[in-house]
């Protein structure tokens, strides 16, 4: 029986996250090890407790605590937009950036026929019904340039048109971006979004 048993498997787990390979799994299990009472107790008390309380929002789909989000419980963000996004990762990201205010979204994912995968498989009935319901007058279609990503957004397009304002992200050269390092995709959207100086 192997005295590290317990530790590889660690290590293994750790190299399926998103990011780590076994090389960074090894280091960051090394590093927690190390500092056991500051970092790995800690960590390992917050995962059961996340593991234990973690849940998807039943309103928009973001991941909390509570079975309502507090995006979708702050009165402060009922101004009648909605920004759908793919992920929680996305609605994590755009709240980062600090730049939308009202209320999110999240699908779950994207229309895909090869994968099988319908509005049914997605929230798209959720956001119809929330446009509804919830006296939504925009709608901003948050959804990443891919071509899984560009049906859903057309998808929803087509479903909400005449009911509510749709809006979509813009897309072209991000800001400290060098034209030769873009895709020409990149390129010709941003010469069909571009703007007066």
């Amino acid at each position: 029986m192997s005295s590290t048993r317990d530790i590889d498997a660690l290590i293994e787990m750790m190299a399926k996250l998103p990011g780590l390979g076994p090389r960074s799994a090894r280091r960051a299990v090394l590093h927690l090890i190390r500092k056991r009472a500051l970092q790995l107790t800690p960590l390992a008390d917050l995962m059961q407790t996340v593991a234990a309380t973690a849940r998807e929002c039943v309103n928009c789909g973001n991941v909390g605590t509570a079975d309502v989000c507090d995006i979708c419980t702050s009165e402060k963000r009922a101004n009648g937009e909605i920004c759908v996004v793919e992920d929680v990762a996305d609605l994590w990201a755009m709240e980062r950036a600090g730049v939308f205010k009202g209320r999110y979204h999240v699908l779950g994912g994207t229309l895909s026929a090869l994968d099988a995968i319908g509005p049914q498989e997605l929230r798209i009935p959720r956001l119809i019904d929330r446009v509804s319901s919830e006296g939504i007058t925009e709608v901003i279609l948050a959804l990443n340039a891919t071509i899984d990503g560009q049906t859903t957004a057309h998808y929803i397009a087509d479903r909400l048109e005449g009911q509510v304002r749709l809006t979509s992200l813009a897309q072209g050269v991000p800001i400290g971006g060098e034209l030769d390092y873009l895709d020409d995709g990149t390129i010709s959207a941003a010469m069909r979004a571009r703007k007066a100086l």
